[in-house]
């Protein structure tokens, strides 16, 4: 089973979503805000991906934040705005074949699912 991870009016997700069902490909949808988030998920996700990809630094909450927040932005700090605030997760999230992968480019997928 595919896991796609994120938030359900996210415009990447709805691409990711599209194109999983195009591709006739089964998969779970966890959403961060309806679904929740654990800590524990958070950190194995920071486990595969690192925090620094995970971070979604385009998005207006991490845009938001402090200069100082930002700058002294380190694994810890991140991960507890992550769970306090979603939104800066970079999505999608996906996990297939046990392997972990943030973001969605149809190429990359392609290449993922190919597997």
């Amino acid at each position: 089973m595919t896991y796609l991870y994120g938030i359900k009016n996210c415009d990447t997700i709805k691409k990711a979503k599209t194109w999983l069902s195009q591709q006739q490909i089964e998969f779970e949808f966890h959403d961060y805000r309806q679904d929740g988030l654990d800590r524990e998920w958070l950190e194995e996700a920071e486990r595969y991906l690192g925090w620094e990809v995970m971070l979604n630094k385009k998005g207006t909450t991490f845009r938001q934040l402090s200069e100082e927040q930002k700058n002294n932005m380190d694994k810890s700090s991140a991960l507890s705005l992550m769970l306090e605030y979603p939104a800066m997760i970079k999505r999608p999230i996906i996990i297939h074949q046990k392997q972990y992968y943030c973001g969605f480019k149809a190429q990359q997928y392609q290449e993922i699912f190919s597997l």
